[in-house]
Parts: C-alpha cells; sequence; structure tokens
C-alpha cells in the first residue's frame, strides 16, 4: 500500500514544535500498515525536520539555545542578507537537521521510542505556514 498527502502547518514561533499527533492525524492509512515506512518531507530551506525527546522542554530550550549559538545572525561572514538577518543562519540550521525523517510503522502505528517525537524545527521569527509531505508504504495488515 501507498500513501500520500500533504500537511499544512500554521505559522510557529522560531523554536521546535512537536507535530507527532498532527502527522498521524494527518495520514489515517498508517493504521492499516503492518510493517512499513513513512516519509515525513518539509518543503522549506529555512525550517527543518528532527526526532528527539517529547518529554522535557529543557531539551528543546537547550537546542533552541546551540543553534543560536552556532549559527549566529550577527557572523559578519554573511552575504545571503535581503531577506532580514535570521534568513542566512535559517538555511544554514535547516541544513544541519535536514529536510526530511524517515519512521518505522509497526502494527498500524508508529515504532517510536517512549520518549520521542517527530519535531518542526522553525528557524525564522516569521516562517509562515509550512508543508510537510508525507508519504507512507507497507504491507497492510491482514493482507
Amino acid at each position: 500500500m501507498w500513501a500520500q498527502r500533504e500537511l499544512r502547518l500554521e505559522e510557529r514561533s522560531r523554536g521546535f514544535h512537536l507535530v507527532t499527533g498532527e502527522v498521524v492525524e494527518a495520514l489515517p492509512e498508517l493504521g492499516r500498515l503492518a510493517v512499513g515506512l513513512l516519509h515525513v518531507f518539509v518543503r522549506h530551506t529555512s525550517a527543518s525536520l528532527t526526532v528527539n525527546e517529547n518529554a522535557s522542554a529543557a531539551v528543546l530550550n537547550d537546542f533552541g539555545s546551540w543553534f543560536d549559538a552556532a549559527v549566529p545572525e550577527d557572523a559578519p561572514f554573511w552575504t545571503h542578507r535581503s531577506e532580514g538577518p535570521d534568513d542566512m543562519p535559517a538555511h544554514v540550521k535547516s541544513s544541519l537537521l535536514g529536510s526530511a525523517v524517515s519512521l518505522p510503522v509497526a502494527n498500524g502505528r508508529l515504532a517510536l521510542g517512549a520518549w520521542q517525537g517527530v519535531y518542526l524545527c522553525e528557524h525564522r521569527d516569521a516562517g509562515g505556514p509550512r508543508t510537510l509531505v508525507l508519504t507512507a508504504w507497507g504491507e497492510e495488515l491482514g493482507g
């Protein structure tokens, strides 16, 4: 079985936002898979996706602090500045984390660890709505 959907996420502030529930809700076909994969792709160059801890807000705050220190907005070497001071750093942060994650599906559910979640990483102060492409494939239950 193959299924694909687009998921439009409303604009979010800069930071790391848990989207696991929205992803699962947007693709009910996941419930039909005995074994498979879900590929999640973000259609933007200044936002990214990652899988990480979904229990402690401190982890997400620390991610933000590290990324802002590692990829500063005021670096003198940035030449791409036409879309504001957060644009080029957002592109770099997006490349570091990546535009996609692939997740295992088992018995109709994402086979994530107990403390794992899927995050939209918004690297702009005003990035706007974001679009994800969700593609699931695998063997159907009872098939």
